[in-house]
């Protein structure tokens, strides 16, 4: 089994990192393999809603989305992490997760995730909710921790100072491995995923 973590800060050795370092420690002492992409602090394409993504099976922009994407396919979980801007997750994060979602969003469905957030002070329950969305339209399990999952620091040196937002990175670790672990259990064990029903509407009447 295997989890990818996404690295959603424009610096790669940041207080993002730290968190996410924590968590991929835990998840490899559980024995579950980790790999860990910083998607760069680059310009990024947005999505212009072309919907050749439909055509070509992946995004028209060939940058680290398709690259996560890609991965995504072979990998059973996800940890997306960003610091907090304006109360919101980074905006190339999100570029990522618009894109990732809308052009692959096969290679995520059912994968359980977990969405970690940097933060000096506050704006961290509103940016988990934004990332939360993404995976709750994918059928994706939310791990969840025993607080928010954040960690708090100006700098990577102070968050290696935040006991309690280090611990809350361990049980991330936990809880994924214990969840990765049931859903292979249930599939050795003849129990798939469920096969959904979808209705598209356009509320016009």
């Amino acid at each position: 089994m295997k989890v990818l973590l996404i690295n959603g800060s424009s610096r790669p050795d940041g207080c993002t990192s730290v968190a996410l370092k924590t968590v991929a420690e835990t998840l490899e002492k559980e024995g579950i393999e980790t790999e860990t992409v910083f998607i760069g602090n680059k310009p990024m394409t947005d999505c212009i809603a072309c919907g050749k993504c439909r055509e070509l099976g992946k995004c028209v922009f060939n940058d680290a989305v398709n690259e996560i994407s890609e991965k995504a396919a072979s990998c059973d979980g996800f940890v997306f992490g960003s610091p907090v801007y304006y109360a919101h997750p980074s905006a190339r994060l999100l570029t990522v997760l618009d894109r990732c979602f809308y052009s692959a969003g096969k290679n995520f469905a059912f994968k359980p995730a977990a969405a970690v957030l940097s933060a000096r002070r506050a704006g961290n329950v509103a940016s988990m909710d934004v990332i939360n969305k993404y995976f709750t339209i994918q059928c994706m399990p939310i791990v969840s921790s025993t607080y928010w999952n954040h960690v708090h620091g100006a700098s990577a040196e102070q968050v290696y100072e935040d006991k309690e937002g280090l611990m809350t990175m361990v049980n991330i670790g936990k809880n994924m491995a214990w969840l990765l672990k049931c859903i292979d259990l249930g599939r050795q064990n003849g129990l798939p995923h469920p096969e959904l029903e979808k209705v598209f509407t356009n509320f016009i009447r």
